[in-house]
């Protein structure tokens, strides 16, 4: 990670609230974005494939305000006011798993969920997925993720409808959805 993307990150970013057609109508810091009330806000999810296919599922840090130490897709995060989207997915790779993106599909641009945590802090998003390839290693920023494993679509498919509880509801409801997990 270099020195820049990683002090922007400790700046508290905003995220941007949105109306109930998608657009955007204000912002609010990320640390207020979240709670039993959350406001509706653009987010973006993205799962990372290696050259022999597999797909990259990481363990949320246990330090997260949600979903703390859950089994998720590769990295999930929100774009900046005025940020586009493919912009923010490889900052947020870079910062959460020090990982170079060599390419980057918009897979479920209207994808939209709402989740309620174990601790009453609800997820109201309109998410785009996307699908990305990469042929590096990722180096996790343990600030976000705990763990990680690079493992086959199908096998992760037979995970989640196995024991649904152990991974975060959007990557159950995005794995219904995407093509990589139909087998």
């Amino acid at each position: 990670m270099t020195d820049t993307i990683e002090l922007t990150e400790v700046v508290e970013d905003d995220v941007v609230l949105l109306d109930e057609s998608g657009a955007p109508i204000g912002r609010v810091p990320k640390s207020a974005a979240h709670g039993p009330d959350t406001a509706l806000h653009l987010a973006f999810s993205c799962h990372v494939l290696n050259p022999a296919g597999e797909v990259l599922v990481t363990r949320r840090a246990l330090s997260k305000q949600a979903w703390a130490g859950v089994w998720s897709n590769s990295f999930c995060g929100h774009p900046r006011p005025s940020e586009p989207l493919t912009a923010a997915v490889r900052r947020r790779a870079e910062f959460e798993l020090g990982l170079e993106l060599d390419s980057l599909e918009l897979a479920l641009p209207t994808f939209r969920y709402r989740a309620i945590d174990a601790d009453g802090t609800v997820e109201n998003e309109i998410c785009p997925v996307y699908i990305a390839t990469t042929s590096a290693d990722p180096e996790p920023n343990p600030r976000e993720v705990v763990d990680h494993v690079w493992v086959r679509p199908d096998e992760l498919r037979t995970a989640i409808e196995a024991a649904p509880w152990a991974f975060s509801p959007w990557l159950a409801l995005q794995a219904q959805q995407l093509d990589l997990y139909r087998g």
